[in-house]
Protein backbone atom coordinates (compact mmCIF):
# COMPACT_ATOMS: atom_id res chain seq x y z
CA UNK A 1 0.00 0.00 0.00
CA UNK A 2 1.33 3.62 -1.13
CA UNK A 3 2.35 5.73 1.67
CA UNK A 4 -0.24 8.63 1.72
CA UNK A 5 0.79 11.82 -0.21
CA UNK A 6 1.38 14.17 2.77
CA UNK A 7 3.61 11.52 5.10
CA UNK A 8 6.27 11.14 2.08
CA UNK A 9 9.44 13.86 2.32
CA UNK A 10 8.17 16.86 1.21
CA UNK A 11 11.62 17.55 -0.96
CA UNK A 12 11.17 13.78 -2.34
CA UNK A 13 7.57 15.24 -3.67
CA UNK A 14 9.09 18.33 -4.97
CA UNK A 15 11.71 16.56 -6.85
CA UNK A 16 9.14 14.25 -8.43
CA UNK A 17 6.80 16.83 -9.60
CA UNK A 18 9.56 19.15 -10.90
CA UNK A 19 10.66 16.49 -12.65
CA UNK A 20 7.26 15.41 -14.31
CA UNK A 21 6.85 18.87 -14.91
CA UNK A 22 9.55 19.85 -17.29
CA UNK A 23 9.42 15.98 -19.02
CA UNK A 24 5.89 17.26 -20.18
CA UNK A 25 6.98 20.38 -21.38
CA UNK A 26 9.80 19.41 -23.06
CA UNK A 27 7.35 17.25 -25.16
CA UNK A 28 4.93 19.91 -26.19
CA UNK A 29 2.22 18.69 -23.07
CA UNK A 30 2.48 22.70 -21.38
CA UNK A 31 2.12 25.60 -22.26
CA UNK A 32 5.33 27.89 -20.83
CA UNK A 33 2.75 29.46 -18.97
CA UNK A 34 1.34 26.76 -17.53
CA UNK A 35 4.69 25.24 -16.88
CA UNK A 36 6.40 28.48 -15.39
CA UNK A 37 3.27 28.65 -13.16
CA UNK A 38 3.18 25.75 -12.02
CA UNK A 39 7.00 25.29 -11.31
CA UNK A 40 6.75 28.13 -9.42
CA UNK A 41 4.16 26.48 -6.53
CA UNK A 42 5.81 23.35 -6.72
CA UNK A 43 9.18 25.32 -5.64
CA UNK A 44 7.29 27.05 -3.03
CA UNK A 45 5.34 25.21 -1.86
CA UNK A 46 5.47 22.98 1.58
CA UNK A 47 2.33 21.41 1.32
CA UNK A 48 2.73 18.23 -0.01
CA UNK A 49 -0.74 17.81 -2.00
CA UNK A 50 -0.33 21.10 -3.37
CA UNK A 51 3.10 19.94 -4.81
CA UNK A 52 1.69 16.92 -6.00
CA UNK A 53 -1.52 18.45 -7.63
CA UNK A 54 0.75 20.47 -10.59
CA UNK A 55 1.45 17.46 -12.18
CA UNK A 56 -1.31 15.11 -11.18
CA UNK A 57 -3.44 15.45 -14.38
CA UNK A 58 0.40 14.86 -16.59
CA UNK A 59 0.54 11.74 -18.21
CA UNK A 60 4.35 11.32 -19.65
CA UNK A 61 7.00 10.38 -16.57
CA UNK A 62 10.10 10.65 -16.38
CA UNK A 63 12.14 7.97 -18.66
CA UNK A 64 16.20 7.33 -18.27
CA UNK A 65 16.70 9.68 -21.23
CA UNK A 66 15.68 12.02 -19.35
CA UNK A 67 17.46 10.97 -16.08
CA UNK A 68 21.02 11.37 -17.87
CA UNK A 69 20.00 14.34 -19.29
CA UNK A 70 19.28 16.01 -15.95
CA UNK A 71 22.24 14.37 -14.86
CA UNK A 72 24.77 15.85 -17.32
CA UNK A 73 23.11 19.72 -17.65
CA UNK A 74 22.37 20.19 -13.73
CA UNK A 75 24.56 17.66 -11.44
CA UNK A 76 27.71 18.39 -10.34
CA UNK A 77 30.81 16.31 -11.45
CA UNK A 78 33.86 16.17 -9.06
CA UNK A 79 37.58 16.77 -11.23
CA UNK A 80 39.24 13.38 -11.07
CA UNK A 81 42.35 15.46 -11.65
CA UNK A 82 42.52 17.13 -7.69
CA UNK A 83 43.44 21.31 -7.92
CA UNK A 84 45.98 22.35 -5.73
CA UNK A 85 45.81 21.84 -1.93
CA UNK A 86 45.92 25.93 -1.47
CA UNK A 87 45.42 29.26 -3.72
CA UNK A 88 45.77 32.78 -2.67
CA UNK A 89 44.11 36.04 -3.61
CA UNK A 90 45.69 39.37 -2.46
CA UNK A 91 44.55 42.50 -2.96
CA UNK A 92 45.65 45.83 -1.47
CA UNK A 93 44.42 49.16 -2.14
CA UNK A 94 43.22 47.28 -5.74
CA UNK A 95 41.07 44.38 -7.08
CA UNK A 96 41.55 40.27 -7.60
CA UNK A 97 39.53 38.88 -10.09
CA UNK A 98 39.18 34.82 -10.31
CA UNK A 99 36.12 33.77 -13.00
CA UNK A 100 35.57 31.79 -15.86
CA UNK A 101 37.13 28.05 -16.14
CA UNK A 102 38.98 27.39 -12.96
CA UNK A 103 39.46 24.62 -10.64
CA UNK A 104 38.76 25.05 -7.13
CA UNK A 105 41.78 24.68 -4.49
CA UNK A 106 40.80 22.99 -0.95
CA UNK A 107 41.81 26.32 0.50
CA UNK A 108 41.81 29.42 -0.60
CA UNK A 109 43.05 32.68 1.44
CA UNK A 110 41.52 35.87 0.23
CA UNK A 111 43.55 39.39 1.79
CA UNK A 112 41.58 42.76 0.73
CA UNK A 113 42.77 45.74 2.29
CA UNK A 114 41.16 48.52 1.43
CA UNK A 115 40.13 47.16 -1.87
CA UNK A 116 38.03 43.94 -2.96
CA UNK A 117 37.72 40.63 -4.83
CA UNK A 118 35.45 38.99 -6.97
CA UNK A 119 35.30 35.18 -7.02
CA UNK A 120 33.18 33.86 -9.67
CA UNK A 121 32.23 29.96 -8.57
CA UNK A 122 29.71 29.72 -11.63
CA UNK A 123 32.26 28.03 -14.16
CA UNK A 124 34.59 26.87 -11.61
CA UNK A 125 35.51 22.82 -11.57
CA UNK A 126 35.34 21.51 -8.27
CA UNK A 127 37.36 19.02 -6.90
CA UNK A 128 36.61 18.51 -3.46
CA UNK A 129 33.37 18.12 -1.57
CA UNK A 130 34.49 20.70 0.78
CA UNK A 131 36.74 23.72 0.16
CA UNK A 132 37.51 26.32 3.14
CA UNK A 133 37.47 30.06 1.96
CA UNK A 134 39.31 31.79 4.53
CA UNK A 135 39.34 35.87 3.87
CA UNK A 136 40.48 38.56 5.64
CA UNK A 137 39.06 41.52 4.76
CA UNK A 138 39.46 45.14 6.17
CA UNK A 139 38.39 48.28 4.60
CA UNK A 140 37.00 46.57 1.70
CA UNK A 141 34.33 44.68 0.02
CA UNK A 142 34.55 41.08 -1.43
CA UNK A 143 31.78 38.98 -3.97
CA UNK A 144 31.44 35.54 -4.35
CA UNK A 145 29.20 34.42 -6.58
CA UNK A 146 28.11 30.76 -6.71
CA UNK A 147 25.79 28.26 -8.70
CA UNK A 148 22.43 26.89 -6.99
CA UNK A 149 23.25 23.34 -5.86
CA UNK A 150 26.80 25.05 -4.16
CA UNK A 151 26.09 24.70 0.00
CA UNK A 152 27.34 27.55 1.61
CA UNK A 153 28.33 27.82 5.36
CA UNK A 154 29.45 31.05 6.79
CA UNK A 155 31.91 31.66 9.91
CA UNK A 156 33.65 34.21 9.22
CA UNK A 157 33.68 37.24 12.63
CA UNK A 158 32.71 40.34 12.15
CA UNK A 159 33.36 43.87 13.50
CA UNK A 160 31.99 46.63 12.18
CA UNK A 161 31.09 44.76 9.02
CA UNK A 162 29.20 42.11 7.98
CA UNK A 163 28.16 38.97 5.37
CA UNK A 164 24.83 39.09 3.33
CA UNK A 165 24.66 35.56 2.48
CA UNK A 166 21.66 35.21 -1.00
CA UNK A 167 22.84 31.97 -1.65
CA UNK A 168 20.52 28.81 -1.93
CA UNK A 169 17.96 28.01 0.42
CA UNK A 170 17.54 24.41 -0.41
CA UNK A 171 20.30 22.28 0.53
CA UNK A 172 21.59 19.93 -2.02
CA UNK A 173 23.35 16.19 -0.84
CA UNK A 174 25.31 16.38 -4.27
CA UNK A 175 26.99 19.55 -4.51
CA UNK A 176 30.02 20.50 -3.44
CA UNK A 177 30.10 23.15 0.25
CA UNK A 178 32.03 26.05 0.71
CA UNK A 179 32.59 27.17 4.22
CA UNK A 180 33.39 30.93 4.06
CA UNK A 181 35.52 31.99 7.37
CA UNK A 182 38.21 34.93 8.44
CA UNK A 183 37.74 38.39 9.84
CA UNK A 184 35.66 41.18 8.47
CA UNK A 185 36.70 44.48 9.53
CA UNK A 186 34.63 47.85 8.41
CA UNK A 187 33.95 45.61 4.95
CA UNK A 188 31.61 43.32 3.80
CA UNK A 189 31.36 39.72 2.42
CA UNK A 190 28.18 39.68 -0.33
CA UNK A 191 27.36 35.93 -0.74
CA UNK A 192 25.15 35.90 -4.43
CA UNK A 193 23.80 33.41 -6.77
CA UNK A 194 24.69 33.66 -10.36
CA UNK A 195 22.02 31.90 -11.78
CA UNK A 196 19.11 30.78 -9.53
CA UNK A 197 17.43 27.01 -9.51
CA UNK A 198 14.45 27.85 -11.19
CA UNK A 199 16.65 29.73 -14.08
CA UNK A 200 18.68 26.44 -14.01
CA UNK A 201 15.31 24.36 -15.07
CA UNK A 202 13.58 26.65 -16.93
CA UNK A 203 17.11 26.86 -19.58
CA UNK A 204 17.14 22.59 -18.83
CA UNK A 205 13.29 22.63 -20.24
CA UNK A 206 13.87 24.77 -22.97
CA UNK A 207 16.83 22.48 -24.31
CA UNK A 208 14.60 19.53 -23.82
CA UNK A 209 12.15 21.02 -25.82
CA UNK A 210 14.76 22.12 -28.46
CA UNK A 211 15.66 18.54 -28.56
CA UNK A 212 12.69 17.15 -28.67
CA UNK A 213 11.42 19.13 -31.36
Amino acid sequence: MPVAIQDRPTQTVRDEVIDKLIMNYSHGELSYEAFERRLDIAMESDDNEEIFQQAADLDLAVNKEYVDSKKQDLGFSFDNDPAAERDTLVSIFGGSDRSGAWKVAKEIRVLSIFSGSDIDFSQAQFSYRQTHVKIFSLFSGDDIYIPEGVNVVTKAFCIFGGIDNKSNTMVSNDGPTLVIEGLVIFGGIDIKLKKSLKERFVAFADSLKDMFG
